[in-house]
């Protein structure tokens, strides 16, 4: 392997509408509800490909007026989305990049939550480059944002490992010639590392720039 690409969300950040979701619901079964039918992913979706979560909230607030004040949080307060980082595998990024192993990102993040994050999380500065989906107007799991990646940082498909938590993201990078692990915990994701050579099992470099 010559290069590793992480995701973000679910791997480097612990994301999850719900962290907000259950400081505005007083219930888990209404926040549930509304995920499922109001705030849906599938609603989410065009704000990871460029739409503006402002313009998205105001348009489905006046859908729901009932839900108005729980929609705008969406927007207003999107940085409760995300509980803080993944310490473990913050610590494995720092290692890599201490290893001189070129370490990159590719997120579906909207245009206005990643400027924040990217400021407020120190571990963004280990990458060698990141795209960012909202900003390219398309997203994981559609093949052109991994060609995008391969083509942007000159990337040898055969030695990247794609590292990502969602199994439609993993089969496309597949597809596109890139080597992949399915994320479900630092732990896993060490003991891959170790099999392939990019760390070893005594490799540490203290304290990871979490954020």
């Amino acid at each position: 392997m010559a290069a590793v690409v992480f995701d973000i969300g679910g791997v480097l950040l612990d994301w999850d509408p719900r962290h907000l979701y259950r400081k505005v619901f007083d219930d888990e079964d209404t926040m549930e509800r509304f995920l499922a039918t109001v705030c849906t992913a599938q609603w989410h979706d065009p704000h990871d490909r460029g739409e503006s979560t402002e313009q998205s909230c105001a348009a489905l607030a006046r859908s729901h007026p009932h839900y108005a004040e729980q929609i705008w949080a969406w927007h207003r307060r999107s940085e409760e989305m995300v509980a803080g980082p993944i310490e473990p595998t913050v610590a494995i990024l720092a290692e890599l990049s201490a290893a001189a192993v070129p370490c990159y990102a590719l997120t579906n993040m909207e245009v206005e939550t990643f400027p924040r994050r990217a400021a407020r999380y120190g571990f963004f500065a280990l990458f060698e480059g990141v795209v960012v989906s909202g900003f390219e107007k398309m997203a994981k799991p559609d093949p052109e944002i991994f060609e995008l990646l391969v083509r942007r940082f000159g990337l040898a498909r055969a030695a990247t490992l794609f590292i990502d938590d969602n199994p439609a993201n993993l089969d496309t990078a597949a597809a596109c010639g890139l080597v992949t692990h399915h994320y479900d915990g630092p732990v896993g994701l060490r003991r891959h590392l170790e099999e392939a050579g990019l760390l070893t099992a005594s490799s540490s470099v203290g304290p990871a720039p979490g954020g």
